[in-house]
């Protein structure tokens, strides 16, 4: 089992459950994605290159994906707090998740990455 694999398998539900749906919405994006653990985070890396994350709000206890290009994004519903870089897009573990949204939102942050606004160096 990867190491991200067992972030997802510590979280309780219904966290857990969000969170691997989240996931899976991410991943079926783009064949180019990939999810890893940095900084005890899953990131999902578009070519390599990291473009959003999963997390839990300290907070209210809810999760979140954070776009680590939040800045180029803005959409309402994105929050910026205290981040100068990034955004996050609050979730409810007791709600439906809205698909079409955070698809939206995954496809504007991957073609940050396509169109070279956001640079991908070359392996």
């Amino acid at each position: 089992m990867k190491e991200v694999d067992n972030f997802y398998e510590r979280q309780e539900e219904p966290l857990r459950e969000v969170l691997l749906a989240l996931k899976e919405i991410i991943l079926k994006q783009d064949e180019d994605i990939s999810n890893v653990l940095k900084y005890g985070m899953p990131f999902f890396c578009y070519k390599g290159k990291m473009f959003c994350y999963l997390w839990i709000h300290k907070k209210n206890k809810q999760p979140y994906i954070g776009i680590v290009e939040g800045k180029h994004f803005d959409e309402s519903f994105l929050i910026q707090e205290s981040r100068s870089r990034m955004k996050i897009m609050m979730l409810s573990s007791n709600e439906d998740l809205p698909i079409d949204r955070i698809e939206k939102i995954v496809q504007k942050a991957i073609k940050l990455y396509m169109t070279g606004i956001i640079k991908i160096k070359n392996k």
